[in-house]
C-alpha cells in the first residue's frame, strides 16, 4: 500500500518501488513502536518522496541550463581549418614588416586606424594604405 501511495502522487513505477523499499529499510534499522507504525510509514514514504521530487526538479534545472558548446567536426574539415590556417601563416610571413605589423595590430588588437597611426607615428591615409595592400595579398593568397 505504500508503494501504491507513492505511485498515485508520481506516476513513476520505479520512484514508486524505491520509496517504498527506503521506507521500509529505514523501519528495520529502527525500533519503532507499532501503535503508529502504519502512520509513521506513510509520512516517511511522503518525506522521501517530496526530497527525491525536488532533487530531480535541481537536477532537470541543471540540465536544461548546461549548455553544451561542442561541435562535431569531421577529420576532413580539421584537415582542411589546418590546411587554410598554415596558408595563413605563409600569406603572413610573406606580407612586408610594415603591413603585417600594421594588420596584426588592426585584426589581433583591435585597435582603429587611428590608434595605429598614433603608435606609428604615422598619418591615417598611410595606415589604410598598408591595410589595403596586406588584405589585398592575403585574399590572393587565401583564395
Amino acid at each position: 500500500s505504500i508503494r501504491s501511495y507513492i505511485y498515485y502522487k508520481c506516476g513513476d513505477e520505479e520512484l514508486s518501488n524505491d520509496v517504498a523499499q527506503e521506507v521500509f529499510m529505514k523501519v528495520w534499522e529502527k525500533d519503532f513502536d507499532d501503535k503508529y507504525i502504519v502512520g509513521l510509514l506513510y509520512k516517511m514514504a511522503r518525506d522521501i518522496f517530496i526530497s527525491k521530487f525536488r532533487r530531480q526538479q535541481l537536477e532537470t534545472r541543471y540540465l536544461k541550463n548546461l549548455k553544451m558548446d561542442f561541435e562535431y567536426r569531421n577529420p576532413e574539415e580539421e584537415l582542411k581549418g589546418k590546411e587554410l590556417e598554415e596558408r595563413y601563416r605563409e600569406a603572413l610571413a610573406e606580407l612586408s614588416e610594415n603591413q603585417r605589423v600594421t594588420f596584426l595590430m588592426s585584426r589581433s588588437e583591435g585597435l582603429k586606424y587611428s590608434e595605429i597611426a598614433e603608435r606609428l607615428e604615422l598619418s591615417v591615409k598611410a595606415v589604410e594604405k598598408r591595410m589595403k595592400g596586406a588584405l589585398a595579398h592575403l585574399r590572393n593568397k587565401l583564395l
